[in-house]
């Protein structure tokens, strides 16, 4: 049972660290792409079916 005087902090300050660092990358606009979804779209680049 004294293990868990040090798990149970340990994994708070582990998931406080995890969630500091996905509110920076949300404020940072790192998820945030309008144009690459309308441009992959009509892209042929990166066709499923290529011609033989």
């Amino acid at each position: 049972m004294n293990i868990l005087t040090y798990l149970i902090p340990i994994s708070l300050i582990l998931g406080g660290v995890g969630l500091v660092a996905f509110v920076y990358t949300v404020r940072s606009n790192q998820y945030d792409d309008p144009e690459g979804d309308a441009r992959r779209i009509l892209s042929n680049d990166w066709d499923d079916r290529p011609k033989p």
